[in-house]
Formats: structure tokens, sequence, C-alpha cells
């Protein structure tokens, strides 16, 4: 199935939303708006029903998952839901030992760093995250006609943080590796393909209308190793999900050099940072791809006059895009005031309604 192909089952009832239209470069009534940590830390909803429930335990949660992922579509009138997770809960599922820590991120007890340590990446199994499929089944019922998108960890951001055992800067022991031991970086980014693939399709199944592959630490590469070392196996995550015919994103931070190379690794849409305006982000991407982006985040703590003044240089820049998906440039951050997103949502609407 081609990504313009009508879907069966739950996902029919989301085809003609205005972001589906969007990923598949069609006419929208007006341009679609979702946020990427569009449920969460800026909500107070989010904070009440999260206090004193660690993160990887809510994730774990059907109820709780549908409640905070459903709060930013009530509140902000957003175009699409993006399922309530973390990139490493297929992780955690298959066994790894690692948590995430307040204001640090996720931890990883033993680091992989050795073949043998590449046993303790298993195959994941949908009953593995059979919350998961709990949750969605849950949503797609509150949700009705608006899209919810699934997501996953992109196998390099994935591996970033097994060999590092956390957040790192640098990426030492990455870069170590994967230029060290080409062979084992190439078979530990293939064993995440594969675990990721099979996350992503747990979420399709269940109803999902889309899937967005996030690799946040990507930028860190210069492109010719990306292309060598990384592309690869982000193709074959796009690939393992093609024939669902859902539209499939793919967004990095500090991409800027990247954007064609993510393009060819195979999603319907390029998710672009706040660095580069999207008209030239196109002309860097190439035809036939749907563009997602790029407010910067931290505008969002100007005046409303500004706020406006910004997106108006987006959408300006998109406005000869076949497709254009509003979003931020990365996360909504943790202190950004609520009423300010529910503004920038109601604005977007209002200037390109058609």
């Amino acid at each position: 199935m081609s990504a313009n192909e009508r879907p069966s089952g739950q996902q029919t009832q989301t085809y003609d939303s205005p972001f589906m239209k969007a990923c598949r470069r069609e006419p929208v009534p007006h341009t679609p708006v979702w946020f990427m940590r569009q449920a969460g830390r800026s909500l107070p909803e989010y904070l009440k029903v999260r206090e004193g429930i660690p993160m990887l335990d809510s994730c774990m949660m059907p109820e709780l998952v549908t409640e905070i992922t459903l709060q930013p579509v009530r509140r902000h009138k957003v175009d699409a839901a993006i399922y309530f997770s973390d990139i490493v809960v297929p992780l955690k599922a298959i066994g790894i030992d690692l948590d995430i820590k307040p204001g640090v991120g996720p931890v990883v007890a033993e680091p992989i760093r050795s073949r043998a340590d590449l046993d303790r990446l298993r195959d994941l199994t949908p009953e593995d995250v059979h919350y998961v499929t709990e949750a969605i089944g849950m949503l797609t019922g509150e949700l009705g006609a608006t899209p919810l998108i699934g997501f996953a960890g992109a196998p390099f951001t994935l591996a970033s943080y097994l060999v590092e055992g956390g957040p790192s800067r640098n990426h030492e022991h990455t870069k170590a590796l994967m230029y060290g031991d080409p062979q084992l970086w190439a078979d530990l980014l293939d064993r995440l393909a594969d675990i990721t693939a099979a996350f992503l399709k747990v979420q399709i199944e269940a109803g999902a209308s889309a899937v967005q592959l996030f690799d946040s630490w990507v930028g860190a590469l210069a492109p010719a190793d990306y292309r060598r070392s990384v592309m690869p196996a982000s193709a074959k995550v796009f690939q393992a999900v093609e024939s669902y015919g859902v539209p499939r994103i793919h967004f990095g931070v500090g991409t800027g050099e990247l954007l064609g190379l993510m393009g060819e690794a195979g999603a319907d849409v390029v998710g672009v940072d706040w660095r580069v305006p999207l008209d030239e982000a196109a002309r860097r991407v190439g035809p036939g791809k749907a563009l997602q982006g790029n407010l910067d985040p931290a505008v969002l703590f100007s005046t409303t006059e500004a706020v406006q003044a910004k997106t108006d240089e987006v959408l300006a820049a998109a406005k000869d895009l076949p497709g254009h998906v509003f979003n931020l440039g990365h996360g909504v951050l943790p202190t950004t005031d609520p009423d300010a997103l529910t503004r920038l949502v109601d604005y977007v609407h209002t200037q390109t309604a058609r």
C-alpha cells in the first residue's frame, strides 16, 4: 500500500483530516498544527495526573497515557495527537536496565560497548508492549477524526543512549565505537532498527494514523558519516512500515546539513528545526516530500505580537510548499505558557484558512 491509498479500519476516520492531507501533499482547508512534546510538562493538568508517578511507569498505564495524550487536543485544538511515551520504552520492554532520572534523562545501568552486549538486545514482541496496544485502542475511540501519531526513537539516538549510558554532549563513546569497530556499530544499529520497526508496527496495527521517527542526536554527525553509518538503519525502519500506507515523518535536531539525506532515508515528511527556513529546507530535501516545522520554541516566551510575526515568517517560507505541517523546531519547553500554544494554533488556522 502506498501513502496515497486509503487504509482500512480505524485509520479511515482520519484519512481526510488536514494533517493527513498535508502529509500527502494534498490541498488542505488550513495548515494543520501539532507540537512535539505538546502532551507534557507545560500543562498543569499533566503535572497533576503525573504527580508521584515515575515517567516509565506512566508510559505503561493505558488509562493515564490516554488522558495525557488527549489533554493538548482538548486544550489547544491541535490537528493531531501524539502518543504519550518515551523513546526508551521499547528498550525497557526488552529488559534493558534503564531509568529516566528527573533533570537528567535516560540512564542505562550497563552501557553496550562490546559484541557480547548485543545479546541483551532481543527482539521486541507485541506482548512486550501490550499496554501500547490497549492505550491506542482507547485513544482512537476518543479521538474520532483527529489523527494519532505514533513514534519511536531512531536507531542512532537509541544507540547513543545505550553506548554512552545516558545523555551526552559530545557522544565520544558513540563515535569511538562507530569509527573504531564499524561492523559492531552496523550490527548494533541493525538490531535497533528491528526493535524500532517492531515498536512502530505495534502502534500502527493498534490504530495510529502516522508515525514519527525521532533522531534527536543525529545532528552531531557529518553528512558522510550519516550516509555511511546511520542512514541504512533508518531506511530499514521506514521500509519496514511502508506497506501500512501511513505517513512517515523523520525529525532530528541540528540536522540542517543532513536534510537531503534524511529525505532519502524514506520518510514522507521531513521535520525541520528552527535553524533553516522552510523554503531553503525544501531546496535541500528535494521534491516529493512534505515538510514539518519550524517555529523556534523559545519564541513562545515573547509577546503575542512577536510570536505572530515569527509565525508569519514561517508561513511565508512555507507558502509554496505542496505539503506543510506547522510545528515547532523542537519540543515545547517545560515552562512555556500553555495559553501561548493555544493562541498559536488559532492564529495559524486563521491565517491559513482557505
